[in-house]
């Protein structure tokens, strides 16, 4: 049996039909599997399926990580309440 090969981000792009600067993004703010090889990053097609039928690629945050808002020095947009003096 031979070994799953590694792709590119611009395979990962194709294969998924996104921009390149999509994968990125997904990469540091939604943990898709990717793996740092010297400046290029690597990723194994089946990781990535499955991060995807996780919801990974879903909108809001992923699992594990924090946006920048939430990481309890300000608001994210969800933290907001709009209240009436009525």
């Amino acid at each position: 049996m031979t070994a799953e090969p590694w792709i590119s981000v611009e395979a990962v792009a194709k294969h998924l039909d996104v921009a390149k600067d999509s994968v990125y993004r997904w990469i540091e703010h939604k943990a898709l599997p990717a793996h740092r090889m010297g400046r290029l990053w690597k990723f194994k097609i089946s990781e990535v399926d499955e991060w995807v039928r996780q919801g990974g690629a879903a909108p809001g945050p992923a699992a594990g990580r924090q946006d920048a808002g939430a990481s309890g020095g300000g608001l994210a947009p969800t933290d907001l309440v709009v209240t009436s003096d009525d």
